[in-house]
């Protein structure tokens, strides 16, 4: 008898279900459900996946036992100098000559008139020498 006290205190601790849901749960026809045709949304693998996956096995097998102890040792030697002392000096210049172009106060020029020494010939000029 003592266990049947404690299950009755064990589903005394459950939480009730109300009664319109127990009415629904009791008067449930499962008739009513509708058929439903189960497809496979977890083929199998075809046989390309199958060789492309062997394929990359054998190369992680082979990267994984390869012998480190074939190699050579090799020396490397540096191909891209850095550049000389003409070469810094020259580009220093060019550098500063840039500069002075950039901060150069055109406030200090003194303003000109321009003359034209050549001007273009009238068309009465130009129909003459092509009657020459």
């Amino acid at each position: 008898m003592a266990s049947a006290g404690q299950d009755n205190a064990a589903a005394a601790e459950y939480p009730r279900v109300g009664a319109d849901f127990k009415s629904e749960l009791e008067s449930f026809r499962p008739e009513t459900l509708t058929k439903a045709d189960t497809q496979e949304k977890n083929p199998l693998p075809t046989a390309e996946d199958v060789q492309s996956e062997k394929a990359q096995r054998s190369v992680f097998e082979g990267i994984e036992s390869f012998d480190a102890s074939q190699l050579k040792h090799a020396e490397t030697c540096e191909k891209n100098p850095l550049p000389d002392q003409e070469a810094i000096k020259a580009e220093k210049g060019v550098q500063h000559f840039i500069e002075c172009i950039e901060s150069f106060d055109t406030s200090r020029l003194k303003h000109a008139e321009t003359l034209e020494k050549n001007p273009l010939p009238t068309r009465e000029i130009i129909e003459e020498e092509k009657r020459a």
